[in-house]
């Protein structure tokens, strides 16, 4: 649809399937991107925790019929409703996790949003060759990570993962895109390292943990995270007192929001509108914890 068909219409309807998800900036992002574009946007918080496949299935074909652009999708079901979508972009089928669900046609096609906006973030602290990249967790976020890595030729990719068949899948499916190892713990990963990156909720609030020791870490790496709330995570604070660069998980956030919503509408959004966006909420969330 066009600016102008989306702009006539009653709104854009668009939303979030997850759960814990009332922390989530996205509407903020997305309805200021909107806005910015003259289109009247609601983003919609779809909260269910424990869905099945049948209850998956009943609020995906509530977003087919009630008139969603499409739909994000979190924690923890970026992998169970791959087969209930009717369709897959490649590197969605690929990977077997989607983030991003586009209604067309009363069609619902999924997408992941989280390779190509993490791709963009991560980009900047590559080096020019000798990439060694420690991924933690082989779930839907870890999936999205390590792919996004693959497509930047990093050419050392090691997964670790609490589950190793997890671990197993991931680096089965990467074979063909340059291919990556399994680690046999999270020491393993980390040996030689130039980067590591947390794809677990280890670290979101109200978890308090790390993904992995602080004695792992060293200034000649660069830690990342998937998780911003908080913004700094106890893995980030940590890299940071040992001289690492660190990456927070707003360029992820705001990266993934604006593909999906150039996905939701064929419209590229401003990211430093979306940034804006996501700044105010984490300073009024801050605002809110340190008042209580």
């Amino acid at each position: 649809m066009s600016k102008r068909g989306y702009a006539a219409s009653k709104k854009l309807l668009t939303g979030l399937i997850g759960a814990p998800i009332a922390h989530s900036a996205s509407p903020a992002m997305h309805e200021r991107a909107a806005e910015a574009l003259g289109l009247r946007g609601h983003y919609q918080l779809i909260e269910v925790a424990g869905a099945d496949a049948t209850g998956l299935r009943m609020m995906l074909e509530g977003v087919r019929r009630l008139g969603f652009a499409g739909v994000n999708v979190t924690y923890p079901y970026k992998e169970a409703v791959v087969p209930l979508l009717d369709a897959l972009a490649p590197d969605a089928a690929a990977m077997g996790a989607v983030n991003t669900v586009v209604v067309r046609d009363s069609r619902l096609t999924g997408h992941n949003t989280d390779t190509t906006g993490f791709a963009r973030a991560v980009a900047p602290l590559l080096a020019p060759a000798g990439n060694a990249v420690a991924v933690i967790g082989a779930g839907g976020v870890g999936k999205a990570i390590a792919f996004a890595l693959a497509s930047l030729k990093v050419s050392d990719i090691r997964i670790f993962d609490s589950e190793p068949a997890r671990a197993a899948t991931l680096v089965s499916l990467l074979a063909p895109r340059g291919g990556a190892r399994i680690a046999a713990s999270v020491e393993d990963a980390l040996r030689g390292a130039t980067g590591l990156v947390n794809g677990t909720p280890v670290g979101m609030l109200p978890d308090r943990g790390m993904p992995v020791t602080a004695a792992l870490l060293h200034e000649k790496m660069w830690a990342a995270d998937a998780v911003y709330s908080p913004l700094i995570t106890p893995l980030l604070a940590a890299a940071q007192a040992k001289g690492a660069r660190i990456m927070t998980g707003r360029e992820l956030a705001i990266y993934q929001a604006a593909d999906a919503f150039e996905l939701f509408t064929g419209l590229a959004p401003s990211t430093e509108i979306m940034g804006q966006a996501f700044d105010e909420v984490m300073a009024a969330r801050s605002s809110a914890y340190h008042a209580a």
